[in-house]
């Protein structure tokens, strides 16, 4: 399927889900100082878009070294998801992650990686680049455009928290939970479908 800018945008957008990342971003941050919080904040949007970036050119030539095949990521892609959606379901008093209220500041984990650049985001990136590398200007300016969403998304966090509440924030977590798990449990299968039809 050949993509358009738009509906890469979409398609990243929707990969990165920077209103599903709330549940996990708003805890993971009350452990930072509030006139810490946006400049964390924005550091770790621009981990993440590194990452992306760095993946987006230089994916496919990883793959490769590693003897690693695109199906092969976007299985591990799913399991990882699968545990952070279990942890966000049955969340306990350490955050998602474990890392809520033991004062330090996240650096790369949880936040930019795997929270914004995890696998199915870098799968998403290296498919676009590989399928179509002629347009790579487009593929970046979409990317590009889709973690300034993300990024200011997550800086209004608090504003976002007070809106809804804490009640509304922790539900909203467990029925990201929920859904996380669907995608992750479909990545999967697509992933061990197109192994087992498509061959080696």
């Amino acid at each position: 399927m050949d993509h358009s800018f738009l509906s890469a945008l979409i398609l990243l957008l929707l990969v990165l889900d920077p209103l599903g990342s709330l549940p996990v971003f708003i805890p993971i941050m009350r452990s930072v100082a509030p006139e810490r919080r946006r400049w964390v904040a924005f550091r770790e949007v621009a981990i993440a878009f590194g990452v992306l970036l760095g993946f987006m050119f230089a994916g496919d030539a990883f793959l490769r070294v590693m003897h690693l095949s695109e199906r092969s990521l976007e299985v591990a892609g799913g399991v990882i998801l699968l545990m952070v959606a279990i942890r966000m379901i049955f969340a306990t008093e350490g955050g998602v992650y474990g890392t809520e209220g033991d004062g330090r500041e996240p650096l790369i984990f949880p936040l930019a990686v795997p929270l914004l650049a995890g696998p199915s985001a870098m799968a998403t990136v290296l498919l676009l680049a590989s399928r179509q590398p002629d347009r790579m200007l487009d593929w970046v300016g979409a990317l590009t455009a889709a973690m300034l969403i993300s990024g200011i998304t997550l800086l209004l966090s608090d504003r976002i928290r007070k809106l809804l509440g804490d009640s509304v924030v922790s539900a909203l977590e467990k029925l990201m939970g929920l859904v996380l798990t669907a995608i992750a449990v479909e990545m999967i299968l697509a992933g061990l479908k197109r192994y087992f039809v498509g061959g080696l």
